[in-house]
């Protein structure tokens, strides 16, 4: 077993719910949190990735490290595989669940470690996707823009072709584009090239990273309007990948309010239309994660002087004051978090209240 304060993300979880729920000891709907160990098992003889690395709790598979880290820690694992004759482990945490309006949360895995035990310098700037099994589904829109270019007069994306190989230049060219063309499309690729060459260029200069803060809030800014224009031209919306990116930059700096909103701000954007499901669920599982975060226990009033606190049931986010209740529903008998207020309290979970309009 090894430790450490990093945070090591696993994907692929929504193909294991219900190993997760079963170690979880949990039923679906309910908040969980919950410590576990987990073993990393390299797979040389994985069809899509012979780079995989599974991630294997009491037994069963729950997930992979993505594509990017896996490649970036193999090596490391493979060496302290040798030198130690038995498997790695890694403390971690189960946690999701609960009831949001868009219906029940799944269950993420997060591992804590040190990068340097596997010979990696710096943490990894996070996956640039999940593992595509076969998939010819959407990404970013890109290409599928590129491909309609031509024929579709609304945008115009030779831009593209014209940038130039230094990112200092390109990044000089990008904000110039920005500051005059006025299609959405164009738009929305402009700042995803720009906020990609910032963040490449975030060891070279100081503020690179600052730049490409502004430059995502910006494009957030616009992003209701991108999308009715993603929706006029797809019936869809293509990944979002600024949301992602912002998200995991709260997460390294410790800003769980922040990384809650650019997770709930996705997540809304997607709505009933993502191209990628998993885009959203990334997004679940990071919304899950710094909620986890925010809300602790608050002690019921002490009994007697020197008692120890009793905890209750009620959790509040005491960055922002919002108290929480846990019911349990009349129906399904599932709990389900909501807001403390005055009046009667709903007999159902969202989702029973959802199934008899």
């Amino acid at each position: 077993m090894l430790s450490g304060d990093d945070d090591l993300e696993v994907v692929g979880e929504s193909h294991y719910q219900d190993a997760l729920w079963s170690i979880s000891g949990a039923r679906v709907g309910q908040s969980v949190r919950c410590t576990v160990d987990a073993v990393l098992v390299p797979e040389p003889q994985n069809t899509y990735d012979p780079n995989a690395i599974a991630v294997v709790i009491q037994g069963h598979l729950v997930g992979y490290l993505d594509r990017q880290t896996a490649g970036q820690y193999v090596a490391g694992l493979n060496e302290l595989m040798r030198l130690h004759g038995a498997h790695i482990g890694l403390s971690g945490v189960i946690v999701g669940g609960g009831h949001y309006d868009d219906g029940p949360g799944r269950l993420g895995v997060w591992l804590e470690h040190r990068p340097s035990d596997f010979g990696v310098m710096r943490p990894p700037a996070g996956p640039r996707g999940r593992p595509v099994f076969g998939e010819t589904t959407m990404r970013t829109g890109f290409s599928e823009a590129w491909l309609t270019d031509a024929e579709d007069d609304s945008y115009d994306l030779s831009w593209y072709d014209d940038l130039p190989d230094g990112d200092r230049r390109a990044i000089a060219m990008l904000q110039d584009l920005l500051a005059n063309d006025p299609d959405p499309i164009d738009r929305h690729f402009q700042f995803a090239e720009l906020e990609s060459r910032l963040y490449r260029c975030r060891d070279l200069y100081d503020s690179a990273l600052d730049e490409f803060d502004d430059v995502c809030k910006r494009h957030d800014a616009e992003m209701d309007t991108i999308c009715q224009a993603f929706m006029a031209k797809w019936s869809k919306v293509p990944l979002l990948e600024t949301y992602r990116q912002m998200a995991i930059r709260q997460q390294k700096k410790k800003d769980w309010q922040e990384c809650l909103r650019w997770a709930e701000r996705g997540i809304a954007l997607y709505g009933a239309a993502p191209a990628r499901e998993d885009a959203v669920e990334d997004l679940q599982k990071r919304r899950a994660r710094a909620l986890q975060k925010i809300v602790a226990p608050v002690p019921a009033k002490v009994k007697s002087a020197g008692a120890v606190p009793v905890y209750t049931e009620q959790t509040v986010a005491p960055a922002v004051g919002i108290a929480l209740e846990i019911l349990v529903c009349g129906q399904c008998e599932a709990r389900f978090e909501r807001l403390r207020v005055r009046g009667r309290k709903p007999k159902l979970c969202p989702t029973c209240r959802a199934n008899e309009v």
